[in-house]
C-alpha cells in the first residue's frame, strides 16, 4: 500500500519563481494584459505546478470512484443504492463507440481523456471486468445520521486507495487529473462535510442532488442537521471519517497524491470539492495543484470554491458528478497553458508594445 506520510512529506508548495515568470511574460504577449481573462490566472496556476513559465500539460484522466452510502436508506435521494452497481456496469460496458456508456465516457472520449473506474464501496457485488479496478472496503458506509460513516482505519485505507489510483494514472502519463464520484447518498455527506468544515448551517449547504423535490429536501436537511448534532468532528479526517464515504476518502488521496506527484488536479463537481477541503486541510500546500472546473448547481458549491480559492471557468447547472464538469474543463486548461507558451511576444512579433 502507498505510505500516507511519505505521500505528504512529498507536497511542496507550487514554483513561485516560474509563477512570477509566467506573469511577467503575460505582460508581453501579443493582446491587451488581461483580454484572455480567467485564462490567463489559470496559466500561472499551471506555470506553479509545471516549474515553468511555458507549461505543457499533455495527457488528462478521470479517475470515476464508485461507493454507496447508508443514509441513502432515510430518503435522501431519488434513486436506490442499487443504481450505483448498475452504473458501473454502464462505465465499463462496449458501446459501438467504445469502452463505456455513461456521460463521463463519452465526454472523455470527445476530449481525448482517458477514464479509470474503480469500486471503493458499492453496497452490491460488482461482475469482475478489466476496466474496473476491485478496492471495495465495505459494502457501502454506516448511516452518518446515527453513527460514524467509516472507521478511521476504512478512511485511511480508501485515502490510500486512491493515492494508488493516481499514481497510476500519472503513471500512465497524465498530466492533469481529474477525480470524480459515483453513489447513491453521497451529496448528503459532502453537504454534512461541508456545512462542519466551513461553519455552514445544514440548508446553506445542501442541496437538491439527484433532483429531490421539496418535501425530499426538507428531509435531506434534516438528515444532516441530525448528524451534525451527532458528532462534534471539526479536524479534516475527523469529519471525513464520522460523516463521508469511501469514494470521497479515495479522491481525498487522489488529491494528495497528485499534488505530491506535482500533476495538476481539477475540482469537479460538489462531493469532489468536499474531498479538496479534506485534502487541502490535512496538507495545506495542495490548494496551489487544484485547478478550476465549473460551478455545480449545488447549494454550497460557491463556498467551498472560495475557501479553496478557484474561480469556476463555466457555470452550466451540472450536477451529474462522475467526473464530468472536471473532464468538460481540460480543454480549457490546455489553451490557457497553450496561450501562455505559444504566442509570440511583441518584440518577437515586432510588433509595438504600446
Amino acid at each position: 500500500m502507498p505510505d500516507l506520510a511519505a505521500v505528504l512529506a512529498g507536497i511542496v508548495p507550487a514554483d513561485r519563481s516560474a509563477m512570477a515568470a509566467a506573469r511577467a511574460r503575460q505582460a508581453t504577449l501579443t493582446k491587451p494584459l488581461g483580454s484572455l481573462g480567467l485564462l490567463e490566472d489559470v496559466s500561472v496556476r499551471l506555470a506553479g505546478i509545471f516549474g515553468t513559465h511555458r507549461p505543457d500539460p499533455r495527457g488528462a484522466a478521470v479517475i470515476v470512484a464508485g461507493a454507496d452510502h447508508g443514509v441513502a436508506r432515510d430518503g435522501v435521494s431519488k434513486y436506490p443504492s442499487e443504481v450505483t452497481a448498475a452504473m458501473i456496469g454502464a462505465f465499463v460496458a462496449e458501446t459501438e463507440f467504445g469502452p463505456g456508456g455513461a456521460a463521463v465516457n463519452a465526454l472523455a472520449r470527445t476530449l481525448g481523456v482517458r477514464v479509470y473506474v474503480a469500486d471503493l464501496g458499492v453496497a452490491a457485488d460488482v461482475a469482475p471486468h478489466p476496466g474496473l479496478t476491485d478496492l471495495k472496503i465495505r459494502r457501502g458506509t454506516r448511516n452518518l445520521r446515527v453513527e460514524a460513516a467509516m472507521t478511521r482505519d476504512e478512511t485511511l485505507r480508501a485515502i490510500e486507495a486512491g493515492i494508488r489510483l493516481a499514481d497510476r494514472a500519472v503513471d500512465d502519463g497524465a498530466d492533469l487529473v481529474v477525480p470524480g464520484e459515483l453513489g447513491i447518498g453521497n451529496t448528503t455527506a459532502a453537504a454534512a462535510m461541508t456545512a462542519r468544515l466551513l461553519g455552514l448551517p445544514a440548508a446553506a449547504a445542501t442541496g437538491r442532488g439527484t433532483g429531490v423535490d421539496d418535501e425530499g429536501l426538507a428531509r435531506k436537511t434534516a438528515v444532516i442537521e441530525e448528524a451534525l448534532r451527532r458528532t462534534d468532528a471539526t479536524s479534516p479526517l475527523d469529519v471525513l471519517t464520522e460523516l463521508g464515504g469511501y469514494e470521497i476518502a479515495a479522491m481525498t488521496g487522489m488529491f494528495l497524491a497528485t499534488a505530491a506527484r506535482r500533476r495538476g488536479a481539477v475540482v469537479d463537481g460538489y462531493v469532489e470539492g468536499a474531498a479538496a477541503l479534506v485534502a487541502v486541510g490535512i496538507a495545506p500546500h495542495v490548494r496551489d495543484y487544484l485547478l478550476p472546473a465549473g460551478r455545480c448547481a449545488e447549494a454550497g458549491h460557491g463556498a467551498q470554491l472560495d475557501r479553496l480559492g478557484l474561480r469556476p471557468l463555466f457555470d452550466l447547472d451540472l450536477r451529474l458528478g462522475e467526473g464530468t464538469g472536471g473532464v468538460l474543463a481540460i480543454p480549457l486548461l490546455l489553451a490557457a497553458a497553450a496561450a501562455l507558451r505559444e504566442m509570440r511576444t511583441f518584440a518577437e512579433a515586432g510588433v509595438p508594445d504600446a
